[in-house]
């Protein structure tokens, strides 16, 4: 029980005689539960799911507290380095198939390949199992040593493999391509320590400053640490300009400015944001926006603009904890409106309106508003039944069986044809107009497909994104058609 009090001592903000007393009034009622509840009281269940999160809720919804094993998995996950196989692989229902084993890898080194469907991991079928134990067990199989049992076409009998997981580089920029000559495409998912470096020495790869264009992707981006937005903010804004504002209950006002004396990059820039661009990301869409550096398009973003102090505790325990709240340079909130917690006074205000550098309306009350809203392309029947059956990379496996692809590959009519005939063996047959319709679809999917194994899944990303309706209106406002 006294481990607990550091963590409880936290949070109060009364004197220490009242402290003392709703302690012991806790405490006290903690005893006559656990003598007289009808079940036993489990007391880590009782402190660490309960008492603990339920203060915290009393604040605001994001301050979490770790108990051992997530604080572990916590600090896991701030590495740039993870545990696992090396390997891309597409799941669906009781199937997983690998698109592709990463050179010098543990799956590399075994010999699986691009194509590979796995049957059973530490003999259990996946046959048999939902989508959430699917995903489950795929989590634990990468932290210990595992049997592959995997189905390779062509092969009667069925291929074993044990694999012992290492640590497998996970960089925060994972795609970079040039979208045509002179426009660069680069996608950010994380804001780690290494994303500056990261992100300067891809767009340098793909022209530097000779490039006229960069499309800077930050859909679906949790965000990660604020020295990573800084770093990447200052590659495109000039030393001295404000990136945010910092405000908080007991934290003096702050504004974080570009550092340093580096000339920043001048080409056009175009940011994708979506409805999961939370946190550092919202920071460097909001002011790039709210400097007028460049375009931002896409869906409203998640409105997390929280500032985080994560405090070790006692017994390998931690805590998450709100201490503040981020503001873009016109003074908008990244933070959507909290409710019923006692910060939320910080948030109340109406914030409807702002303005950039140079004049133009931009909305506050949360999240970043995109210059231009902009939303993926609807998901049609056919196509939820297509990728929901994994019947293109079947597909793709069996022709790559009889033929070769290069980097250069492209979808010729008569594969149209024999892919036609496939699917209404694998009862998937559309009508003539859903067949016309989608036609252009299931080309640019197939082409993805047969990429991702013949030449490697950032090879294949390359066509979806090309023909991205975001992506286009991105370069649309940036007068590149």
């Amino acid at each position: 029980m006294p481990t607990l009090l550091p963590a409880l001592l936290l949070f109060f903000a009364a004197d220490v005689s009242e402290l003392d007393h709703l302690l012991k009034k806790f405490i006290d009622v903690y005893v006559a539960a656990d003598e007289n509840a009808a079940d036993p009281v489990n007391p880590e269940q009782a402190i660490y799911q309960g008492a603990i999160p339920g203060m915290l809720r009393r604040l605001d919804p994001h301050s979490i507290f770790f108990d051992p094993g997530q604080f572990e998995q916590l600090k896991e996950l701030e590495k740039s380095t993870k545990k696992g196989f090396g390997s891309v692989v597409s799941v669906l229902p009781g199937r997983v198939i690998f698109l592709q084993t990463l050179p010098g890898t543990p799956s590399a080194k075994s010999g699986i390949m691009a194509g590979d469907e796995i049957v059973a991991i530490n003999n259990i079928p996946l046959s048999s199992l939902d989508m959430n134990q699917l995903v489950q067990l795929l989590t634990e199989s990468r932290q210990q040593q595992a049997r592959v049992d995997v189905r390779r076409a062509g092969n009667a009998r069925l291929l074993s493999f044990v694999l012992t997981p290492e640590e497998v580089e996970s960089p925060a920029v994972d795609r970079a391509f040039l979208l045509k000559p002179g426009v660069g495409f680069v996608r950010i998912t994380s804001f780690e320590a290494e994303t500056g470096p990261q992100l300067q020495q891809a767009i340098e790869k793909l022209g530097g400053d000779k490039l006229k264009a960069l499309v800077l992707d930050l859909r679906n981006n949790p965000g990660g640490i604020l020295p990573a937005a800084l770093d990447v903010n200052s590659l495109f804004l000039k030393p001295g300009t404000k990136i945010l504002t910092i405000r908080g209950r007991s934290k003096e006002t702050e504004e974080v400015k570009v550092s340093g004396k580096a000339k920043p990059y001048s080409f056009q820039l175009a940011v994708l944001i979506n409805g999961r661009t939370a946190s550092a990301s919202e920071i460097v869409a909001g002011a790039i926006q709210d400097h007028d550096r460049g375009v931002v398009v896409g869906e409203p973003s998640f409105g997390k603009g929280l500032v985080q102090g994560v405090y070790p505790l006692s017994s390998s325990t931690g805590l998450a904890l709100t201490t503040a709240y981020y503001y873009t340079p016109s003074g908008r909130s990244i933070q959507h409106p909290l409710t019923g917690g006692q910060l939320d006074e910080v948030t109340r205000a109406k914030q409807p309106e702002y303005r950039t550098d140079k004049g133009r309306i931009v909305r506050g009350g949360g999240g970043i508003q995109p210059d231009e809203v902009i939303y993926p392309e609807p998901v049609s029947r056919f196509r939820a039944v297509v990728d929901a059956t994994g019947i293109l990379t079947t597909y793709a496996t069996s022709y790559l069986l009889k033929n070769k692809a290069g980097e250069d590959f492209d979808v010729a009519p008569a594969m149209l044809d024999d892919l036609k005939v496939f699917l209404s063996e694998s009862k998937i047959q559309p009508s003539l107009s859903e067949w016309s319709r989608e036609r252009d679809w299931i080309t640019s999917r197939l082409k993805q497909e047969i990429l991702n194994q013949a030449a490697g899944v950032a090879k294949g990303d390359e066509v979806e994104f090309r023909r991205d309706p975001v992506v286009r209106g991105g370069l649309r406002l940036l007068g590149i058609e």
